[in-house]
């Protein structure tokens, strides 16, 4: 149940970060709901995740995928640049985040 939610919350901390770029520095009302509440939900599945992992285990995983998802998410449907240092540094976030998960 702890990785259901784990997931969940870096779901809506994603959510909440693409919503972000649409509120256009919170010009943008509903964007900018959204912005509180998917970063509400994420932040309550991640206390719910950490009354059964370690925090750094926890934290590490939830911010370092998050932030991978992100970069590909920018690529993907934002048209930002790409680089091979961009891919191999999203590369070595998602192969921190294996080592987390597998050597814990």
């Amino acid at each position: 149940m702890k990785w259901l939610f784990l997931a969940l919350g870096i779901i809506f901390e994603v959510l909440g970060t693409i919503s972000m770029k649409y509120a256009e520095g919170f010009t943008k009302l509903i964007p900018s709901i959204f912005v509180f509440v998917f970063y509400g939900i994420s932040l309550a599945a991640l206390v719910f995740v950490l009354e059964k992992m370690e925090v750094s285990i926890a934290y590490g995983i939830w911010a370092s995928a998050g932030t991978a998802l992100i970069a590909i998410i920018g690529i993907v449907f934002f048209q930002e640049s790409v680089s091979i240092t961009k891919i191999i540094s999203i590369s070595l976030i998602i192969l921190g985040i294996l080592g987390l998960e597998i050597f814990d």
